[in-house]
C-alpha cells in the first residue's frame, strides 16, 4: 500500500512539474541598450540538464561580447549595475575556461557580425527554468547582459568583458505579460 501511495504522489509531482516548465518556457525577454532602445529578443526554453538561450540582437558594435547571466532582475541604467554580480549560486570562480568551474551564468561570447547583428543560440548548463538554487525564476528572477567587449574567460571576477550595454529581465512578470517582445531584427527585415 506505502509503494502504491508513494507512486502516486510521484507521478502527481512529476505533472506538476511539468506543468510549471510549460508555463515558464519557453520565455521571452526583450532586451534593452543603455538609451533604453529595445534592441533585440532572448528567449529561454527549458531543456534535460540546461536552458538553451536563442539570442537575436541588432544595432551593436561588431566584434565579441561577453553575456552573462547577472543575479537581479533589474536593469536600471545607464550602466545596468543594478542587475548585481554574476548568477553564481554554487560560489564557483569566473569563466568558463577557469580550470575549478565557472559561474552557472557563464556563457560563450557573443559574436556580432558585420552589420551589428546576431542570431546565436547558447546554453547555461546546470540552470532551469523552474524551482530551486540554480532557477533563474528564483525569489524576482535574473537578469542577461551584454558586455562592451570580450570574456577572457579567466579574468575575476567577471571576466574583464568591459561596460554593460545590453540588458533584459528574466522573471515570471516577463514571462506572463500579455504584450510578447517583438524581435527588431524581423521588423527591419520587413522594411527592406
Amino acid at each position: 500500500m506505502k509503494r502504491y501511495v508513494l507512486f502516486f504522489c510521484l507521478a502527481i509531482l512529476m505533472v506538476l512539474t511539468s506543468c510549471q516548465a510549460e508555463e515558464r518556457s519557453p520565455l521571452e525577454v526583450r532586451l534593452y541598450n543603455i538609451d533604453q532602445d529595445a534592441v533585440g529578443t532572448a528567449t529561454f526554453k527549458e531543456q534535460k540538464d540546461k536552458v538553451t538561450v536563442q539570442i537575436k540582437v541588432e544595432a551593436l558594435e561588431p566584434g565579441m561580447h561577453g553575456v552573462h547571466i547577472h543575479e537581479y532582475a533589474k536593469c536600471e541604467g545607464p550602466d545596468f549595475q543594478s542587475a548585481g554580480n554574476h548568477f553564481n549560486p554554487e560560489g564557483n570562480e569566473h569563466g568558463l575556461m577557469h580550470p575549478d568551474g565557472s559561474h552557472l551564468g557563464d556563457m560563450p561570447n557573443l559574436e556580432i557580425e558585420a552589420d551589428g547583428t546576431a542570431d546565436v543560440e547558447l546554453e547555461l548548463p546546470g540552470a532551469t527554468l523552474t524551482d530551486g538554487n540554480k532557477s533563474l525564476l528564483r525569489e524576482d528572477g535574473t537578469s542577461i547582459v551584454i558586455h562592451g567587449g570580450q570574456d577572457d574567460g579567466v579574468s575575476q571576477p567577471a571576466g574583464d568583458a568591459g561596460d554593460r550595454v545590453v540588458c533584459g529581465v528574466i522573471s515570471l512578470k516577463e514571462a506572463t505579460e500579455d504584450e510578447k517582445p517583438t524581435d527588431p531584427t524581423e521588423s527591419n527585415k520587413e522594411e527592406e
